[in-house]
């Protein structure tokens, strides 16, 4: 489906089911926000979140070179501040790709192309996303054992896509690696990559034990 949708370009992939704080402070955000608002249906309070290319600005308004398949998501809570601030809750809801960008009002709106998921028929991506969970659990292990306490705790979706996503979000990943799994068109595709990534970061841990490359990312996922 075609249509035009608000959009809002981070230093971050964003993927369907995961939800993420946000905190709001540039002007034309903050009127994206404020637009948002005056949609009385909550779960049509959507916009796009895009991956900003790096070490790139260009056009007016420092409008920044984007990805084009970036993520649909709703807005699900918000808390203003008397400065005009916001902190706002989205949750991912599908993939988008972008096909074009105005940038002459409030704020940044695109005229993009939904993807919903791909229903995957047969067992090939039941048993990928086992084999997946599997090798996350010895990863999580080994890094929990190098920080001295259990990170990445909590329960994992079982479901083929919503998994990908989630380990996706949570695993420790540059954002070119993130913003290649989002462009993956399936779950087994998806698993596939995740697992090898895995165990490329195992084997770094191995080489270097003090080192965590990045930061864990602070989000959690939702199927809704």
């Amino acid at each position: 489906m075609r249509e035009q949708l608000p959009i809002f370009p981070l230093n971050t992939v964003m993927f369907p089911g995961v939800s993420v704080p946000l905190h709001v402070f540039e002007d034309r955000y903050r009127a994206l926000v404020h637009h948002l608002l005056t949609i009385s249906d909550k779960s049509l309070r959507l916009f796009g979140i895009v991956a900003i290319r790096e070490g790139y600005e260009v056009g007016q308004h420092g409008v920044q070179s984007v990805h084009r398949v970036g993520c649909v998501v709703q807005m699900t809570s918000v808390e203003p501040y008397e400065d005009g601030r916001f902190d706002i809750e989205v949750l991912g809801r599908e993939r988008l790709r972008l096909d074009g960008l105005d940038i002459s009002g409030e704020f940044l709106v695109g005229d993009v192309e939904t993807l919903p998921a791909r229903t995957e028929k047969g067992t090939d991506a039941a048993r990928e996303a086992a084999r997946a969970l599997e090798t996350f659990e010895e990863y999580r292990r080994r890094l929990s054992a190098m920080r001295g306490s259990d990170v990445l705790d909590g329960d994992l979706p079982r479901d083929p896509e919503y998994l990908s996503y989630s380990l996706a979000a949570t695993c420790l990943l540059t954002l070119k690696e993130r913003q290649e799994l989002l462009e993956a068109s399936t779950a087994l595709e998806r698993l596939m990559m995740l697992r090898h990534a895995l165990r490329e970061e195992m084997r770094a841990m191995r080489a270097i034990p003090s080192l965590p490359a990045t930061e864990v990312a602070r989000t959690s996922w939702s199927p809704n």
